[in-house]
């Protein structure tokens, strides 16, 4: 009996596409471990925000995300992969200006901006691609792959600041100038990507009603996600003091589970569905909400911050389940060309709450305390919950996929 071929093996039969635009993706998540452990600390100690201005930091932050579909459309004479090529020179340009310029907040502002775009671009680019170099059967699978690959480069990233910001005493400009570097690298093997079989151009915009429930949890989600990159981290470092090497400690940690959970939670959803998926991922979301708003009332600072370790990384974990999302609007979408402008009005739409939930956060953080900010999000996670059990992808009762055809229930007329 032949034994299984090698890991060098299988990823020397790759489809080379495949295996530029998965060194992109590594190269983004190294930039994506190095920034995103290190901003929120860079903020504080640079501009000593409280959690109400850090919470009205997030409009302009944030305000890209809303106008993802909007530049997506601007360029639509670019393909999927010149796009995401661009997207990642935006986030390079972006974390090399705040190396440089960085201590200046209209400076500061400017080029987080610039990576904001960059960032916002990809998170739709990332799902699109990924299904198009994917079996229709097996779309699931594929964005987990690509998922996992992400994570363990970003064990990479975060491993570079806990090293260098420990050990070495390196500042936040040597973090961000190295993260600007990798991004740029990443553009390069984006843009030798060739897929001959996707279309040139793209659709400028796309909205339709049969859409509805991927507008409608894209809009939950996006309230969800932006409590916990808010606030998650401002409670380790406003309540316990937990300085930016915590911070890459536990993405780390998130990474190396993730590495196996991601690729996982992709067959979950090829196995049992988006609607099953998503259930349990609001559900989970509410126990997490709890931890972060009721961690500070264990007498045992020990307990408290092992808690409040656990809910970081389960959040971090549980953003994969996002795919879900993109899944389930490649299987009901009319047609194969609204899946990536749909996954950036996705973008968009999640964003509509994501500009102003954070501010309406840091007030009732500063009104009501922390717990207040955690409690409104649990409410956000039964919504989630409710609108989740609506999900049908024609799947029969045991589970089983029906014979759908590759895009939607039914073909376009």
């Amino acid at each position: 009996m032949n034994s299984p071929p090698s890991f060098l093996a299988r990823v020397r039969g790759l489809n080379p596409q495949l295996k530029l635009f998965l060194a992109g993706v590594a190269l983004l998540s190294i930039t994506g471990g190095i920034g995103e452990s290190t901003f929120n600390n860079f903020l504080s100690d640079t501009f000593n925000l409280s959690a109400r201005s850090r919470g009205f930091l997030e409009f302009p932050r944030e305000l890209p995300g809303l106008l993802t579909a909007l530049f997506a459309g601007a360029l639509f004479f670019l393909s999927e992969t010149r796009l995401a090529a661009f997207a990642a020179l935006c986030v390079g340009v972006g974390m090399l200006g705040l190396a440089f310029w960085g201590a200046s907040w209209t400076m500061m502002l400017i080029f987080m901006i610039v990576w904001s775009i960059g960032i916002h671009l990809l998170i739709a680019l990332r799902s699109s691609i990924g299904m198009a170099l994917a079996h229709p059967e097996h779309k699931g699978r594929r964005l987990g792959q690509i998922q996992g690959v992400g994570i363990a480069a970003s064990i990479v990233g975060c491993a570079i600041v806990w090293l260098l910001m420990k050990y070495l005493e390196a500042g936040y400009r040597a973090m961000f100038f190295i993260g600007g570097v990798l991004a740029l690298a990443a553009a390069f093997f984006l843009l030798a990507m060739g897929m001959p079989k996707a279309p040139g151009q793209r659709s400028k915009f796309v909205f339709r009603p049969q859409y509805w429930l991927f507008y409608l949890q894209a809009l939950l989600f996006g309230a969800r996600k932006q409590i916990f990159i808010t606030f998650g981290p401002w409670v380790l470092i406003k309540i316990f003091n937990q300085p930016a090497y915590i911070f890459a400690q536990l993405w780390m940690v998130a990474g190396a589970l993730g590495v196996m959970f991601q690729p996982a939670l992709g067959r979950a959803i090829d196995r049992f569905g988006e609607r099953r998926v998503l259930m349990a991922d609001a559900a989970l979301i509410f126990g997490v909400c709890l931890g972060y708003g009721y961690a500070h009332l264990i007498g045992s600072r020990f307990l408290a911050l092992g808690l409040l370790y656990a809910c970081f990384v389960g959040d971090l974990l549980l953003f994969g389940t996002n795919m879900a999302r993109d899944t389930y609007l490649a299987k009901i979408a009319l047609k194969p060309e609204d899946v990536a402008p749909s996954l950036s009005l996705g973008v968009s739409i999640n964003h509509i709450v994501s500009m102003s939930v954070p501010a309406l956060g840091g007030m009732l953080w500063m009104r009501y305390g922390h717990a207040s900010v955690f409690l409104a999000a649990a409410g956000v996670a039964v919504l989630m919950l409710i609108f989740s059990n609506l999900i049908s992808t024609g799947r029969g009762r045991n589970g089983a996929t029906q014979d759908l055809p590759a895009y939607g229930v039914s073909r376009p007329t």
